[in-house]
């Protein structure tokens, strides 16, 4: 190729180039995120302390169950909770390794090993920027409420489940559900009982509702923490602490493959990145209801979690998403702007370099106490209930998410609430549509209709949507028509067309017409006559002068018929 096409390929792909990149520029952080960083730096820090603390088990913990070890973890938390942090579209998120996304990592460590995890997140980094600069995140807008109540909902429970074992003091098992991990902690506490662990657990949970009631602005949590661990090492109780922790930071190198195909990591990535996406932009809206006023930009939320993922996996790290556990905690600490998740991040990286023998000593029953809190503040049973009462369809979606996000997997449980939802929708949206036949509207010519049964013509108005899911019902009345010359069809009042609905009324006046009846159209609106155009509805009427603007003149023409004035075709 040359001379002018080849110039105008150059010419559309600078012009891409330039638009990509000024999409980018547009998601950077701009004056107004790095002034708001400074207005309440005293709760942001000591919620960013908090949160560090509560992240700091949880990382090592996802590492070692991702495979690839509890420094991938601490790796993830520290440089995709910073990069998610400042770059991202939310003040009060906080990211890094994550259960759900532990989930979807083991099988790739199965198959490929622990390099092509590192590749993965690589590609599922490069998919989440391009999803921003397409501003596929504003998507997330169209999910309903009961969707994400039901997720937060069931994420609340999990949360809770997930810390039995450590709050009773015996080992998890790990490749179970978190309901059946549960319940064989349980057994295992009934047949040896230790009661220090629960006392810890209960006690941190137990001071934090309390403040959370009387003074719900004060971070109780860290001091809770604290004073569990100054007890348990002065008094030399015998309970299961951190232990040691990895020190230092690797220095970035690039990820290889060994004896891997890269185009079998693709659909991987894509797995994974659908999965940051989801579980970032839902957690995000569960911030913002935590907290009145703050509203979350999701292109920007999804320009942050990609250049986290892109980043991470140059130090050793695992994909990362946003946490909703480490975010409730964040907010229920008192954070109020992105500043928290910068320290928490900032944190983790002191407790590497310089704490990691002290924190080693912290209690996991005071860990476990501190997230069993958290979930139990994200459980809003106002909230909860008043979906489930709404409607039928609100309470089959609420409670089907929640039973799906605890039995299932995170991400097959929203897209099952999106379906169930979409149906109840289409259905009540089929059931708005009617077919009226007029005049029933005293002032919508009604001196003009009120005549039309007497001289056998019928006029209908089609009201609502007419589109796959209606539009057979919609028509069926319109089918048995008989006894009349003319049916005028008043067709200004469809809200909605699609190529279903318009071949059957197609088909509709093909019948009518093979019948002897005339029909006349009336009212088609511009944007729905391309598309009676297209299945060759409009311009065979038109050819007949049987498509009017109006229904009063569409009516005048259906009585010349009726009086033979014009021959009806």
């Amino acid at each position: 190729m040359s001379g002018p096409a080849a110039t105008g390929l150059l010419s559309e792909g600078a012009g891409a180039l330039r638009t990509a990149g000024g999409r980018i520029l547009a998601l950077l952080p701009d004056r107004a995120i790095l002034r708001g960083m400074t207005r309440h730096p005293r709760r942001d820090l000591l919620a960013g302390v908090t949160v560090a603390v509560v992240a700091l088990p949880l990382a090592l913990a996802f590492g070692i169950s991702s495979g690839l070890g509890a420094e991938a973890g601490l790796i993830t938390a520290i440089v995709a909770g910073l990069l998610a942090a400042f770059l991202g579209g939310s003040n009060l998120q906080v990211s890094g390794p994550t259960g759900a996304m532990t989930v979807v990592l083991i099988p790739i460590v199965a198959a490929h090993g622990t390099a092509a995890v590192l590749v993965v997140g690589l590609l599922a980094g490069a998919i989440l920027v391009g999803l921003a600069v397409a501003r596929a995140g504003r998507v997330m807008r169209y999910v309903p409420l009961p969707v994400i109540e039901g997720f937060t909902l069931g994420i609340a429970v999990i949360i809770a489940l997930q810390q039995v074992p450590g709050a009773l003091g015996v080992p998890a098992i790990p490749g179970h559900t978190v309901i059946q991990t549960a319940l064989e902690a349980i057994v295992a506490w009934l047949a040896a009982p230790e009661l220090l662990p629960p006392l810890l657990a209960a006690g941190v949970a137990g001071s934090m509702l309390l403040a959370a009631r009387i003074r719900p602005g004060i971070p109780i949590s860290l001091a809770a923490v604290a004073v569990a661990t100054a007890a348990v090492a002065v008094l030399a109780l015998p309970v299961a602490t951190i232990g040691s922790i990895p020190a230092g930071l690797p220095l970035p190198s690039l990820p290889t493959l060994d004896g891997v195909d890269p185009g079998e990591l693709v659909l991987p990535a894509i797995a994974v990145a659908a999965l940051a996406a989801l579980e970032s932009l839902l957690c995000a809206s569960v911030a913002d209801a935590m907290r009145i006023g703050e509203r979350h930009d999701p292109d920007r939320e999804l320009f942050g979690q990609g250049i986290a993922n892109l980043v991470v996996p140059f130090f050793g790290g695992v994909p990362a998403t946003a946490a909703i556990a480490r975010t409730a905690v964040n907010v229920r600490s008192g954070a109020r702007t992105r500043l928290a998740a910068i320290v928490h991040a900032l944190v983790l990286l002191a407790v590497v370099l310089v704490a990691a023998g002290l924190v080693g000593r912290i209690p996991i029953a005071a860990l476990a106490g501190v997230l069993i809190a958290t979930a139990i503040m994200m459980i809003r049973v106002s909230s909860f209930t008043a979906i489930a009462r709404a409607t039928r369809g609100d309470g089959v979606v609420i409670v089907l998410t929640t039973i799906a996000t605890i039995a299932l997997d995170l991400v097959v449980a929203v897209i099952l609430g999106l379906v169930v939802a979409g149906a109840f929708a289409l259905r009540e949206v089929a059931a708005s549509a009617r077919v009226d036949e007029i005049p029933i509207d005293p002032t919508d010519h009604a001196d003009e209709e009120g005549a039309l049964l007497d001289r056998r013509i019928v006029a209908y108005r089609l009201d609502g949507p007419l589109f796959f899911g209606a539009a057979h019902t919609f028509l069926l009345e319109l089918s048995e028509v008989s006894d009349v010359r003319v049916v005028v069809l008043r067709l200004s009042r469809i809200a909605t067309l699609d190529a279903t609905g318009a071949s059957l009324l197609a088909e509709t006046i093909g019948g009518l017409e093979r019948r002897g009846v005339t029909v006349l159209l009336s009212g088609i609106r511009a944007d729905h006559e391309p598309i009676f155009r297209g299945l060759g509805v409009y311009d065979r009427l038109a050819a007949e002068h049987h498509v009017f603007p109006t229904t009063p003149e569409a009516i005048a023409y259906a009585r010349r018929i009726v009086a033979g004035e014009v021959a009806a075709r």
